[in-house]
């Protein structure tokens, strides 16, 4: 029996700007000036400081901000307690609101499962004459084995290795040689602004444009992850491992984000060069 690569969805839904109209006769204020490396740094470890789930945030040099995206969980008075967090700093501080709760991408339903749980499959990958393929760790961390449908009947492999929260990556072993495994993705890192796709075994392919990079975020419910891709791609649970990249360009692995493939909405990705070298496997 052959099992397919799943690939992850992407509907592009930006964040909307907000621009302040100047009264007639008014003299605009002054922007503020950009904050320098160490403050930025104070501002950005009073983020993590602050505790508060369903934020998502990354030091933007170019603005000299640090950028703090806040989910629908996330009230007001959470929003004064990162700025008290940052105190002196808070003025480094670029806060915005994104629709939905931003939480891991993790379902019932088909495509990989195990635990209970459906998954996607990221990248297939080698190391020697032994197959594997990467996924989400929060999903490895569910799952010590998984199959081909929810009926648990064709056996892929175990989960050897896996990692979250502060990663979100796994590795799973094929174990069952009737299953083809294709290759023909490079391993590469995305930059701000590349257009990309994904593809999830819930919403299939979306496309979108990657927004930040090195993001660190605090899921609603718990679990920081740091280090992340974040794009406009839409996402679904369920779509979470699957696979984000440009062409034969292999990027990331579906974490989690907010919104859905009708309204949109903001996701996240485990850059996939990093649990490749974790594991010391190659795509192929």
């Amino acid at each position: 029996m052959r099992i397919k690569r799943t690939r992850l969805l992407a509907v592009a839904a930006g964040l909307a700007a907000t621009t302040a109209l100047a009264l007639p006769g008014a003299q605009a204020a002054p922007a503020p000036a950009a904050a320098g490396a160490a403050q930025l740094a104070r501002a950005d470890a009073a983020v993590l400081g602050a505790d508060v789930d369903g934020t998502a945030w990354y030091v933007d040099r170019a603005s000299g901000r640090v950028v703090v995206t806040a989910d629908s969980t996330v009230s007001d008075a959470e929003i004064a307690k990162i700025r008290r967090s940052a105190g002196a700093d808070a003025g480094a501080l670029d806060v915005r609101r994104s629709p939905g709760v931003f939480t891991p991408l993790l379902a019932a339903g088909d495509a990989i499962y195990g635990g209970g749980y459906r998954c996607s499959l990221g990248f297939n990958a080698r190391s020697g004459s032994t197959y594997y393929f990467v996924t989400a760790g929060h999903c490895g961390d569910v799952a010590n084995t998984w199959y081909t449908s929810s009926a648990q009947t064709t056996l892929i492999g175990a989960t050897v290795g896996s990692s979250f929260p502060g990663n979100d990556y796994a590795l799973v072993r094929y174990d069952n040689a009737s299953l083809s495994h294709t290759g023909g993705f490079t391993a590469a890192n995305a930059y701000v602004g590349e257009s990309v796709k994904r593809t999830g075994s819930t919403t299939g392919t979306h496309g979108g444009t990657v927004t930040a990079l090195n993001v660190t975020v605090r899921y609603s419910g718990g679990g920081t992850v740091r280090g992340m891709i974040q794009t406009n791609v839409c996402a679904e649970p369920g779509d979470s491992g699957g696979p984000l990249y440009d062409g034969t360009k292999a990027l990331g692995i579906t974490s989690g984000g907010s919104g859905n493939c009708s309204s949109g909405g903001t996701t996240f990705y485990q850059p996939v060069t990093e649990a490749l070298s974790k594991y010391n496997v190659s795509l192929y």
